[in-house]
């Protein structure tokens, strides 16, 4: 089955600084793929190129078999939905108006919503549990309650794609988990394959099926969380104390932050782990 979206020797820079270098990977259809990495790894930069918002200077870039130079933007609206980091909206639309901003792909030369874009959005609002805001103004939420009306104006957009930079990166940690069994939800009911930057690599450990790890624009590590998840590879992006073991749930790795007064301990557990 064709994939997703296939990189091939993806390079990226602006003007003499490379972003991106020499960026190869593959998505398959339903993944849930997140993509990890320090400050400067040139994650949103790799969600930019995907979504066509930037042209790679350098590379391939296919989307579900078709080089991404090939699509129109109206082809574009219909295959990939961006949910950035920050929404800002600057008119006070309702929460209802806001949704239906991710029906403008599929309408009309007039631009105008029928029954049936109306009754989308609201089952998208419904699915991210806003529909009780449906009327109240964009700008009265709060940030957890603007991120799923994002999420909903995405997946009202009916992508075949969806990508995501750092959606859980300004929420509190009840949030957060709301925001990713949502993620884990909506791949597994409507099949949507989903890519996501994420700083929290815990997160990405107990929700993706494939990771991406970067560093400086190059690949430090890609497969499952168990391979990429590991104290060499975190080490190495990092450049910090770390502590990656087996989370107590099972089934998953753990990684923690280690302060200066404990790196003793740190390295003494990992020397134990390696000889056992």
């Amino acid at each position: 089955m064709t994939a997703a979206i296939e990189a091939i020797h993806l390079h990226y820079a602006y003007g003499e600084y490379p972003v991106l270098k020499d960026i190869s990977f593959l998505v398959d259809r339903e993944d849930f793929f997140i993509v990890i990495g320090p400050n400067g790894s040139g994650k949103t930069t790799l969600l930019k190129l995907i979504a066509a918002i930037l042209t790679g200077q350098q590379g391939t870039l296919r989307l579900l078999g078709k080089p991404v130079q090939r699509y129109s933007r109206s082809e574009m609206a219909k295959t990939i939905a961006l949910v950035p980091q920050v929404t800002t909206v600057d008119f006070p639309f309702s929460v209802t108006e806001m949704v239906l901003m991710g029906r403008s792909p599929h309408l009309g030369i007039l631009g105008m919503e029928r029954r049936a874009d109306l009754e989308i959005a609201r089952e998208a609002m419904a699915f991210t549990d806003v529909l009780y805001l449906a009327d109240r103004k964009v700008g009265s939420l709060s940030g957890g309650e603007l991120q799923r009306v994002s999420i909903a104006r995405a997946i009202c957009q009916q992508p075949r794609i969806l990508l995501l930079d750092e959606p859980t990166a300004a929420l509190d940690l009840g949030h957060q988990i709301k925001v990713m069994d949502l993620m884990e939800k909506l791949g597994e009911e409507t099949r949507l394959t989903i890519v996501m930057v994420s700083h929290d690599v815990n997160l990405a450990a107990m929700y993706a099926n494939r990771l991406l790890l970067l560093k400086k624009g190059e690949i430090v590590s890609q497969g499952s969380p168990d391979e990429v998840l590991t104290y060499p590879n975190l080490e190495a992006a990092y450049d910090c104390p770390l502590l990656v073991d087996q989370s107590p749930l099972g089934g998953f790795q753990r990684v923690t932050q280690v302060p200066r007064k404990l790196i003793t301990e740190c390295q003494a557990h990992h020397s134990k782990a390696q000889g056992s």
